[in-house]
């Protein structure tokens, strides 16, 4: 019979926990965790490129000369407010780039890192669970008052409650913000596994809390705003241009996060309400760049005696950022677009290659990824790493994301259109549609399939216009309406639409602004970028997981799972992408030798005369 050992008394063994608490307490007192150093800059994932001791950035010219009047255009219905942070009215061009400082500055030749503008240091433990930005004592507003933490704190408070939806979804994860002193603010981040955090805290425009005191932050209009950037609002003609001036004793002028930009001495933007009529103003010299978009303007247009004696350089100029997403647009709101197989059919209506070759010069490349020209993107079927992410959701995921390799209609060598539309007809069929007296109906409501397409641009007539007519060889009836900019941005920030053109940008480090485009607590939240909106509890959680993403490798495996889900739901007809910058310039202007992986950037341009 084996000997039973006694146990120690519940006194005895309270006691003897007691004191390993009391020990290990003790041990912890006197060795308090390692405080973060002080950094110059921070990665998303690995380490900052530039070290403490940068003079400038790779991209820019140091020495580039100070002066001269940039004259740009913006297409579009005018302007109403001089506030860019709040969903109401329609923002003037240039303000958050001139007017505005930021805490941190990303640079433009890493997939996401950041150094420091007003903060002159942050502290991050290697948890990431809080950062502390250390303000620059010569920090200034443009009214001569110093920047503080406590505008800092005022900066993010605002603009999450206030300002536009984007900015909660953004910073939903912060749970504090603490000022310790003047100069030194503090934000906690709670149980997350969020990296991002830091980074994108530095990119918040910080906003004087003195100026906004007695003022109202979604109705101030036309008043001009106290900023803490390079440049300030001088003169404007209200909806139709405005001028900034440089502020010749610009606070941050020679840090180098600034050396060798914002070298105009002035910038002024006029408005145009039709995009040839701006393009012949270009040409005319009553500005001096210009970013193409058209195609057609690209390959016809630029020509005349500016272009012939070198007056106006006309340039395609390659660059390496990830190009997004654009397409038609579904609002999956719609009870006609609720039914993915109906939005699949539908996509069997455009057809791209027949747009490339007689409409835009055989210019342009399909897109078939949201994260488009960049490692994220999705390709062939879910492997590996991907496979994995994606594998516990197989049950409620369609089969087609894990057998079926996502391509966009085509019509290349062997499929025509006429293919094309009787696969339409054949998905139509299978989610409960037919035709009948030449219509397309539903077969248990007997409401005809039909919808509109909302354009602001009347250039984008020639692609929609043959993509309806496509679609009403299946009986199905598309109206197309054009309405003015105002109009548009109001329509699709309250989600009245039925379908739009849009374009979905990504950028090489995907993350909390993912939860704007996708995630389903946004779905009735006006101004919200899930303009499509998408509700689906995977989509929640593979955004989470891309946001959490620990390093480099598994970003990208996160992301292209994403990818694969929302492609196959099928909630845009893709369109198509460039890998180029089309700019055309008047000669007086030059810029640097080197083009940095995301693009040409005129504010590192000047004048040369």
């Amino acid at each position: 019979m084996k000997k039973i050992r006694k146990l120690p008394s519940l006194t005895r063994l309270v006691t003897s926990l007691a004191l390993v608490v009391t020990s290990f307490v003790a041990y912890a007192d006197s060795h308090p965790a390692e405080a973060p150093a002080p950094v110059h800059g921070i990665a998303m994932h690995g380490t900052v490129k530039y070290p403490s001791d940068f003079s400038h950035f790779d991209y820019v010219n140091p020495a580039a000369p100070k002066g001269g009047h940039l004259k740009l255009s913006a297409v579009a219905n005018g302007f109403d407010s001089f506030n860019p942070f709040v969903v109401r009215g329609v923002a003037a061009a240039g303000i958050s780039t001139y007017v505005y400082d930021t805490l941190m500055v990303s640079s433009d030749d890493e997939p996401f890192s950041a150094y420091g503008l007003i903060a002159e240091s942050l502290e991050v433990p290697d948890d990431r669970s809080y950062v502390i930005f250390n303000l620059r004592e010569q920090a200034r507003f443009q009214d001569g008052s110093p920047i503080t933490a406590e505008d800092v704190a005022f900066s993010f408070r605002i603009l999450t409650t206030e300002g536009h939806p984007f900015y909660r979804n953004y910073y939903s994860d912060i749970q504090s913000v603490s000022v310790e002193n003047s100069h030194r603010v503090r934000f906690d981040f709670g149980d997350t596994e969020n990296r991002e955090l830091p980074l994108i805290i530095g990119q918040m425009p910080i906003l004087p809390a003195h100026y906004w005191q007695e003022r109202e932050f979604e109705g101030n209009g036309l008043n001009v705003p106290v900023g803490s950037g390079p440049y300030r609002i001088v003169s404007f003609d209200a909806g139709r241009a405005l001028t900034f001036e440089r502020i010749p004793d610009y606070w941050a002028a020679d840090l180098p996060v600034r050396k060798g930009r914002y070298n105009f001495d002035k910038i002024t933007y006029e408005y145009y309400s039709d995009d040839t009529v701006a393009l012949e103003s270009f040409k005319a010299g009553n500005f001096d760049f210009r970013q193409e978009t058209s195609a057609k303007n690209w390959a016809t247009a630029y020509t005349g005696k500016p272009f012939e004696n070198g007056s106006i350089t006309k340039a395609a100029i390659e660059h390496h950022r990830p190009t997004g997403m654009q397409g038609f647009v579904f609002n999956t709101r719609k009870a006609v677009f609720k039914n993915p197989k109906v939005r699949e059919a539908l996509a069997y209506g455009f057809d791209f290659e027949w747009a490339n070759r007689n409409l835009f010069f055989g210019q342009y490349t399909r897109t078939d990824s949201f994260f488009e020209n960049s490692e994220l993107a999705s390709n062939g079927l879910p492997s590996g790493r991907t496979l994995e992410i994606l594998e516990p959701f197989r049950d409620q995921l369609s089969p087609d994301v894990f057998n079926e390799v996502y391509t966009p209609p085509d019509t290349g060598k062997s499929t025509s259109v006429r293919d094309n539309l009787k696969q339409a007809l054949k998905l139509l069929s299978e989610a409960g549609y037919s035709i009948q007296g030449g219509k397309m109906v539903g077969n248990e409501t007997g409401e005809p399939l039909a919808f509109e397409i909302l354009l602001a641009q009347k250039s984008f007539e020639r692609v929609v216009l043959p993509f309806t007519q496509n679609l009403k060889k299946l009986g199905i009836d598309v109206s197309v309406r054009l309405v003015d900019t105002s109009q548009y941005i109001r329509r699709v920030r309250s989600f009245d639409f039925d379908m739009i053109t849009q374009v979905l940008p990504q950028s090489d480090s995907p993350g909390n602004e993912q939860r704007d485009y996708w995630q389903s607590t946004n779905v009735d939240v006006e101004g919200s970028r899930n303009t499509i909106g998408v509700n689906d509890p995977i989509v929640d959680q593979l955004v989470d997981m891309v946001i959490q993403a620990p390093d480099r490798d598994e970003l990208v495996h996160r992301a292209r799972a994403l990818d694969h889900v929302l492609l196959h739901g099928h909630y845009v007809i893709p369109h198509w992408h460039l890998s180029k910058d089309r700019v055309a310039y008047w000669n007086h202007l030059a810029g640097p030798d080197v083009t940095p992986k995301s693009g040409i950037d005129y504010n590192n341009w000047w004048v040369t005369r």
